[in-house]
This record gives structure tokens, C-alpha cells and sequence, in this order.
């Protein structure tokens, strides 16, 4: 991504530098099934409660916005699709960012078994080609979901790819915390959580985060902050 004119602008990749993102194995399809199976019966057990004040999940909205939450809350971001936004946006419908890694084929597949579409780059690989196409998604009315500090953190660092791409589609960032009162922490870098069994999960929207066509870099850095600064307020671990 470069500044040009005060805007965002997507420059193609070099020739022959366009990146093939790595697509799921057979044994990583064999584990995204049961993956899938175990989230959804634990997901049943979960109960959740709202915090909004986006106002965007208390009623019926249509748009489109761009759903930001830490990666560590991943494994519990289906339970709050299921619960609060599926009945509330226009069709259902989202896209998320995913590494073009191994790693990211085998989560790319999980989505998909949950009707996500799986969008694959990051800031390190197929970068460019992928924020075209988040835009693309968003252009067709699907939220946008990204995790600012994937897939390699520093964690609870946002990157400025988030605020680039609400730049580009003037789609709202909606800044998300997913606390889980009883839960497995990982020892990775990330610290990433697993909801156990009839766990809690408090769900907290802040308001709506909106990037100027205009923004320059300066601007778009204290929007970068101020949404890290919101992301870091309103999660517990």
C-alpha cells in the first residue's frame, strides 16, 4: 500500500510476484470437519451477553461494516455470529481475512464450513491482491472481519491494514471484545483462547470508527490508535 494524492491507493504486485495462497491439505479438511463439529456443540453451551454501543446489534441494520477483533478471540467469534449478527444484517453475509499460510488453509476451511468467505493474505504475503479483494466483498454488501493483530501479531498491536481498507470502502470499523469468563489459554504468541463448555461471554461493540476518503497518514495513524486504544479498553483476559 502506498500514500498517493492523501489516499490509499492498491499498487499491483511486481511482475511474478503474485503469491498462490497454500489451500488446505486432505488431512487439514479431515481436521476442519471435526473442528467445525467440536466449535458448534461447545458453541451451543455458550451463553452470551451484549454490550452495544454501536447500536448496530440491538436492532435491523443493512450495510456492510468491518468487524475488528483481537486474534486470540477467533475460536469464539462463530458462537457471537450465530447469536447476534446473523439475524441483523442485510444477507447474511461476510468475508474474512486469512493468512496465505499452511496455517491460514486449514482456518480458511473452517470459515468456509461456516459459510465465511476466507479472503488469504496478510502485510507479509499477497497483501495487495488481498485488500482488493476484501474490498471487492465489501462492495457486494459482506462485513469484513479482521483480526489487526494477525497472523503474527505483536499482540494487541493493530496493524494498519484495518484502517486502509475502511479507507478505501468507507465502511465503519465496529471495534469487538469477546470475554470469556471460563476458558483454555494457549501458550502462543497471541495467548489464544478456547471457550470451554457453558462458559460466559460478555460481548462488548464499540461505536463505529469511520476513516475519511481523504485521510492523510497522519490522520490515519490516530485512527489506528484510537481504535487500539478502544480494542485494548473493552477486552479482559
Amino acid at each position: 500500500m502506498a500514500e498517493a494524492n492523501s489516499k490509499t491507493e492498491v499498487r499491483d504486485p511486481k511482475p511474478g510476484s503474485v503469491v498462490v495462497p497454500q489451500q488446505a491439505s486432505w488431512p487439514q479438511r479431515f481436521a476442519a470437519r471435526t473442528i467445525n463439529i467440536v466449535m458448534r456443540l461447545v458453541a451451543a453451551t455458550v451463553r452470551c451477553r451484549l454490550q452495544d454501543e454501536s447500536g448496530m446489534f440491538t436492532r435491523p441494520r443493512t450495510g456492510a461494516a468491518i468487524v475488528c477483533f483481537w486474534h486470540n478471540r477467533l475460536a469464539i467469534c462463530i458462537k457471537v455470529r450465530t447469536a447476534f449478527v446473523n439475524n441483523r444484517t442485510d444477507g447474511n453475509r461476510a468475508a474474512a481475512l486469512v493468512s496465505a499460510s499452511r496455517d491460514g488453509g486449514l482456518l480458511s476451511r473452517v470459515l468456509e464450513l461456516f459459510q465465511i468467505q476466507a479472503v488469504r493474505g496478510s502485510s507479509s504475503r499477497r497483501g495487495p491482491q488481498a485488500l482488493r479483494e476484501m474490498v471487492g466483498w465489501g462492495e457486494r454488501g459482506y462485513d469484513l472481519a479482521i483480526t489487526p493483530d494477525g497472523p503474527r501479531g505483536p499482540c494487541y498491536r493493530v496493524a494498519d491494514g484495518v484502517t486502509s481498507l475502511a479507507q478505501l470502502t468507507g465502511l465503519p470499523i465496529l471495534p469487538m471484545a469477546f470475554n470469556l469468563n471460563w476458558k483454555i489459554s494457549l501458550k502462543s504468541w497471541d495467548r489464544f483462547q478456547i471457550p470451554l463448555p457453558f462458559a460466559r461471554c460478555e460481548v462488548h461493540v464499540g461505536a463505529p470508527i469511520s476513516v475519511p476518503r481523504e485521510a492523510t497518514d497522519a490522520e490515519r495513524e490516530q485512527i489506528r490508535q484510537q481504535l487500539e486504544t478502544k480494542l485494548r479498553e473493552i477486552s479482559r483476559d
